[in-house]
């Protein structure tokens, strides 16, 4: 899970700003427990928290890059197995000293620096942004779009774990009273991992029934949850030179179609900068699920896989997409530039989400009846009208 300013999905949501960063150092410091906590006790916690989050440590090069290089190092080498084995190898004999009275083995500290540090790549996979964990031999970034970047659901158990361990006696970890809770709250988070894969794999044999029913033929499509649940869920479609945007409860009865909201690629748009080094980067970063459109001075080019603000009035709902940039041809400085929201939502799209999660279908895709969509957010036009095909 992402940590660094401006390239979180978190930062941008219509919701809550960044926490992820408490959901790795809580991983961290549970898998302390259980690998040290008999030998170091609650300095275990401490200790599995910094490893935690050392691989985010790549923020501290965000201020010396512009926006296209950072979006290409980021959850890159510092996330890559091959890192994860080089640390835990070198890092061994030093911390084996240094816990020498503790009696920690350099094997044991070594597979606590390689647990520590996997398992917080193991959960940035889980999500959208994806890990780059072959680099630097490629540059895909894994994901298996199964979690929210921020889901209390998962981390609350891991920092219950840490609350429980916090108050265990040294006496009482050599007995294992501290890693027995922790693998009891260790156990619930994992749980709810595998509920999110079979969610998935439900939502998307559901929204396969949908384009089957229709006779739509489909290049390739992908689903990920809305924010902090595993529910209610987005699907994302590509066909030729369009991308649609569906929503899929769990809940959903099996013959409930999908409202698919159709929004064209822009491929003229981005024909005459397809070239430029910072346009070349978003295309990839996106895997391909980009928008484009043209703006004053350049492009506004968006990465649909994150979601869209929603916000309703008389006229319809309005979509505005958490990631997106503009490309400015003639800016000295950084010609990328990504653009926040201006609306977030706030409770009221939390609200509709609920609702619509629920089975109630218009609280999510109109309002008073009127189900005309908009694209907005781009500078260079005030809305786009999109067809929307229910």
């Amino acid at each position: 899970m992402n940590t660094s300013p401006g390239l979180d999905p978190a930062a941008g949501s219509p919701f809550l700003p960044p926490v992820d960063s408490i959901t790795q150092a809580a991983l961290g410091a549970v898998v302390g427990e259980l690998v040290l906590g008999r030998q170091l006790g609650r300095r275990a916690i401490g200790w599995g928290a910094l490893f935690g989050t050392i691989p985010d440590l790549d923020v501290i090069f965000t201020p010396l890059l512009d926006t296209a290089r950072n979006l290409s190092v980021h959850r890159g080498l510092s996330h890559s197995l091959l890192l994860m084995i080089a640390a835990s190898v070198w890092l061994a004999k030093p911390l084996s000293r240094r816990w020498k009275k503790e009696k920690v083995t350099p094997l044991r500290a070594g597979i606590f620096v390689f647990l520590a540090w996997s398992t917080h790549v193991l959960i940035d996979i889980f999500t959208v942004y994806g890990t780059k964990v072959l680099s630097p031999f490629s540059s895909y970034p894994v994901s298996f779009d199964n979690l929210f970047i921020v889901d209390l659901f998962f981390t609350i158990p891991l920092l219950v774990a840490v609350v429980i361990g916090l108050f265990v006696k040294p006496k009482e970890w050599k007995k294992g009273q501290g890693i027995r809770a922790a693998w009891w709250c260790l156990g619930v988070s994992i749980f709810y991992v595998g509920l999110s894969f079979w969610a998935k794999y439900s939502v998307s044999r559901a929204v396969e029934a949908d384009l089957a029913r229709r006779g739509v033929s489909w290049e390739r499509r992908m689903e990920a949850p809305s924010p902090f649940n595993i529910v209610f869920w987005r699907a994302l479609v590509e066909r030729p030179g369009e991308i649609w945007i569906g929503y899929r409860s769990v809940f959903d009865p099996a013959d409930l179609p999908v409202r698919w909201i159709v929004v064209p690629k822009g491929e003229e748009a981005l024909a005459k900068y397809s070239g430029e080094r910072e346009v070349k980067t978003v295309l990839n970063f996106s895997k391909g699920w980009w928008i484009a459109r043209e703006a004053p001075g350049g492009l506004w080019l968006a990465d649909l896989r994150f979601g869209e603000g929603r916000s309703w009035d008389e006229r319809g709902v309005a979509l505005r997409p958490v990631f997106a940039w503009t490309f400015q041809a003639e800016d000295p400085k950084d010609r990328l530039r990504m653009r926040r929201p201006e609306s977030r939502g706030g409770m009221e799209m939390v609200r509709r989400m609920v609702r619509r999660a629920l089975g109630e279908s218009p609280a999510w895709d109109a309002a008073g009846g009127n189900s005309t969509p908009r694209l907005i957010g781009n500078p260079g036009a005030l809305q786009e009208y999109l067809v929307e095909r229910p």
